[in-house]
């Protein structure tokens, strides 16, 4: 392959690992996409392909459909094994985050929503929604006409809408929420807890990193309880650690998130979804695994100082 028809592909890399990360929710699989769309590019005719960066996104996500559709990813969303891999700010995959729709997109939160939808409405949805991408030119992605793009973004649009209860905040003031969400948890002011989430707030943990299943809590008063045991510290949570965490706050897929650190090892991290004044949902992830590229970013990133020190 010569060296510009690289160049054309790397130029638009960033762009489609965006939108391979936002269809799989994993940074993993998305780089995984995005190799295979480049070697399809480098064993294609280049020169009866007319518009490289729609051919592209083309490749991209259905190779991504492919996956979603695939009977490991089926089973895993039937059984409700599924949790997004979280990125922290600054991560290239974020983007684009210039409107409200690109940011809402990519937040643990709605990429959680988006797993319970069909491959084709998260597919249009996200090339619509995060992309801006007119619905004739969806249809010509995905193989559809252009009323069933406006149906699936539709339907989508909906879903995501019933179920999604955060909005935007200003930075300052969802810090402000999260800091006083921790405190109270910290503290074990159980009654504060009760009070800070929205009557139908959810949370969603892996236990931990181990835990078969995800674990979901559904009432106020059950969220504190997980949220108070959570950050209730015990010998075995240090040994599990391989320390004593210190805990910093930090923005998580556009998200404020609480970070677990030992010796600038990120062990675990809860992502909070805010609207009006509130929390109206949170996930914890502790799963090495899923927290391998947030570390690698996290090592490379001049955090603020923790809010608390040692636990």
């Amino acid at each position: 392959m010569d060296s510009a028809a690289i160049d054309r592909f790397e130029a638009g890399r960033g762009r489609l690992a965006s939108l391979a990360y936002r269809l799989l929710g994993s940074a993993a699989d998305a780089e995984d996409a995005v190799q295979d769309a480049f070697l399809r590019w480098q064993a294609a005719d280049r020169e009866r392909i007319e518009v490289p960066e729609a051919w592209l996104t083309k490749v991209v996500t259905n190779l991504c459909l492919d996956r979603l559709r695939s009977a490991q990813a089926r089973h895993e969303r039937a059984v409700g094994d599924w949790l997004p891999e979280p990125l922290l700010e600054g991560d290239p995959m974020l983007g684009p985050a210039d409107t409200f729709e690109q940011r809402e997109s990519v937040s643990l939160a709605v990429l959680t929503l988006l797993e319970r939808l069909s491959p084709i409405e998260r597919a249009a949805y996200v090339l619509r929604e995060a992309f801006s991408y007119p619905h004739a030119e969806i249809a010509g992605i995905l193989d559809i006409t252009e009323s069933a793009s406006q149906q699936h973004v539709h339907r989508a649009r909906r879903r995501v809408a019933a179920e999604h209860r955060g909005g935007e905040v200003d930075p300052a003031s969802a810090r402000r929420i999260v800091e006083e969400f921790l405190a109270a948890a910290t503290s074990g002011r159980t009654e504060r807890l009760v009070a800070m989430p929205t009557a139908d707030a959810t949370a969603v943990s892996d236990g931990y990193g181990l835990a078969r299943r995800p674990l979901r809590y559904t009432t106020r008063e059950r969220i504190a309880s997980y949220v108070r045991a959570g950050f209730k510290p015990t010998p075995a949570k240090r040994r599990l650690a391989s320390g004593s965490p210190a805990f910093h706050i930090a923005l998580v897929n556009g998200s404020p998130a609480v970070l677990a650190v030992v010796d600038d090892r990120v062990v675990g991290a809860v992502a909070f979804d805010v609207g009006n004044g509130k929390v109206a949902s949170l996930h914890g992830i502790a799963a090495a695994d899923r927290l391998a590229r947030l570390n690698e970013a996290w090592q490379q990133h001049e955090p603020d100082a923790p809010v608390i020190n040692a636990w």
